[in-house]
C-alpha cells in the first residue's frame, strides 16, 4: 500500500490561484457542469435546498439531443495517476439496507472507511472508478446508490432523479446512515467512517454530516451547503471543503459564510477555493474541468482522509 500522508491540523479557508498558490482570505456532472446564466440556489434553515434545473453538462459538451457524455474510467486513471496502488477486490452488494459498490485493498487487515456519494448522474462508471481508486490508498470504500440502480445520460432525467432524492430526505439520510454503521460493523473496518461526494453527492455528504449518523469525518467537493450556526452545530467533523471561486451554484459568499460559521462554532475544518475554477471542476466530462486543480485537490483530500482517519 502507498503511504498514507499526514496533514496539519487546524482550520482555514484558502483561496488557490493554479494549484500551489495560495493565499488566505481570512474567512471557503447539475454535477457536470457550472450553472447558466439566471438559475440560482437557495439554502433552507434545515441544509435542504432548491434549485433551477439546469443542463447538467458543462459548456461545450452537449450534444443536440440534449445528452452529453460522462466522465468515463480511462480518463480517470489519467487525471489521478493511479499508479503504485494495492491491489484492490470489489463487487455490487448491500452494506446495511444501502446498496451499491463495495471496494477494499485485496488483502486480510483493517482499514477506514468511506462512504462516497455520487453526482446527480447516479453511480456510473465514474464514481465507481474513483471507489476503487481511493481503495487502492488504503480504504474500504462503498459508494451508495440513492437512485435504485439507475443511472442517468442526459439532464432531464438526472434532474427527476436528484429531485426525488430531495424531495425524500429522510429516506436518503436513512439510506447513507444505514451505510454508515453497516461499515462500521464490519471485521474489515477500523471502526473510522467518512462521508465524501461531488456537487449532488457533496450537498448529500453535508447532509449525512448533519444527520444522527455517527461520522469521524465529512467532505464535500462544491455541495449546496447549509450556513446558519443552528444547523451546522450539528455537523460532524472535521470538514473539508472544496469548491471554485466562479461556482454559480455555490456561491462564494456561502462558502465564506459557511467556513465563518464552523470557526465560530470551533468545527475543525479546512475550506479552500481554487481562483477561476467553475462549478464541477473536477469532473472530467467536460469544458469547466480544471486537471490541475482536480489533481491538487485529490492530493488534500488524500491527505484529508489520512489524518483524519489514522490506522
Amino acid at each position: 500500500m502507498v503511504t498514507r500522508r499526514q496533514l496539519l491540523g487546524g482550520t482555514a479557508l484558502a483561496l488557490l490561484s493554479g494549484c500551489t498558490g495560495m493565499t488566505p482570505t481570512g474567512t471557503d456532472g447539475e454535477d457536470a457542469t457550472d450553472t447558466p446564466a439566471g438559475t440560482s440556489a437557495s439554502t433552507t434553515a434545515d441544509g435542504t435546498y432548491t434549485q433551477t434545473p439546469h443542463t447538467g453538462c458543462q459548456p461545450g459538451a452537449v450534444d443536440v439531443d440534449g445528452t452529453c457524455e460522462v466522465a468515463a474510467s480511462g480518463q480517470n486513471a489519467e487525471i489521478f495517476d493511479v499508479t503504485g496502488l494495492s491491489p484492490i477486490t470489489a463487487e455490487r452488494t448491500t452494506v446495511g439496507t444501502a446498496p451499491g459498490y463495495l471496494t477494499r485493498p485485496d488483502d486480510d487487515s483493517t482499514y477506514p472507511a468511506v462512504v462516497m456519494i455520487h453526482e446527480w448522474w447516479g453511480l456510473n462508471e465514474n464514481i465507481e472508478r474513483m471507489a476503487e481508486i481511493l481503495a487502492g490508498h488504503g480504504y474500504v470504500v462503498f459508494a451508495v446508490d440513492l437512485y435504485d440502480g439507475e443511472v442517468a445520460t442526459d439532464s432531464e432525467r438526472a434532474s427527476e432523479l436528484s429531485g426525488r432524492v430531495r424531495e425524500n430526505p429522510d429516506e436518503a439520510v436513512a439510506t447513507m446512515s444505514s451505510a454508515v454503521e453497516g461499515l462500521r460493523g464490519r471485521p474489515d473496518v477500523t471502526g473510522r467512517v467518512a462521508s465524501l461526494g461531488w456537487c449532488f453527492g457533496g450537498g448529500q455528504s453535508l447532509q449525512l454530516s448533519l444527520s444522527d449518523a455517527d461520522l469521524d469525518a465529512t467532505v464535500i467537493y462544491y455541495g449546496t451547503l447549509a450556513t446558519d450556526q443552528a444547523t451546522l452545530e450539528q455537523i460532524d467533523g472535521p470538514v473539508l471543503g472544496i469548491f471554485g471561486s466562479e461556482d454559480q451554484v455555490v456561491p462564494l459568499e456561502d462558502v465564506r459564510t459557511f467556513d465563518a460559521t464552523l470557526d465560530e462554532i470551533g468545527v475543525e475544518h479546512e475550506v479552500f477555493v481554487y481562483e477561476g475554477a467553475g462549478h464541477a471542476f473536477a469532473n472530467p466530462s467536460g469544458e469547466s474541468f480544471r486537471p490541475d486543480n482536480t489533481m491538487d485537490a485529490w492530493e488534500k483530500t488524500l491527505e484529508f482522509l489520512d489524518t483524519s482517519l489514522p490506522l
